[in-house]
C-alpha cells in the first residue's frame, strides 16, 4: 500500500503544476484585458508571475516519460544521411 501512495503522489505535482500553469496563463489574460481597457491591474501581472513559476518548478519535478520511439525510422534516416555527406566531405 506505501509503493502505490508514492506512485499516486508523484504523478500528483505534475498534475498540480499542469493546473497552476494554466491558472497563470489565464491570469495573465486578465492583466491584458484589463489593459487592453486602460485600466491595467498590475495585481493580474504578479498573480500570473507566481502561478506560472510554481506551475513550472512543479512540472520539472516530474520524472520525464520514457521515450516512445515513434519517429525512430525518421531518425536512422537522417543518421544514414549525415553519415553519406561526412563521407563526400572525406573524400
Amino acid at each position: 500500500m506505501g509503493d502505490d501512495q508514492e506512485i499516486k503522489q508523484e504523478d500528483l505535482l505534475p498534475r498540480i503544476g499542469t493546473f497552476l500553469t494554466l491558472l497563470g496563463i489565464f491570469s495573465f489574460i486578465f492583466f491584458l484585458a484589463s489593459d487592453f481597457a486602460n485600466q491595467p491591474d498590475f495585481d493580474w501581472l504578479f498573480v500570473s508571475i507566481i502561478l506560472l513559476a510554481i506551475g513550472f518548478g512543479f512540472r520539472r519535478r516530474a520524472a520525464r516519460p520514457a521515450p516512445a520511439g515513434r519517429f525512430s525510422m525518421v531518425r536512422k534516416l537522417r543518421e544514414k544521411a549525415k553519415k553519406r555527406k561526412e563521407e563526400k566531405k572525406k573524400q
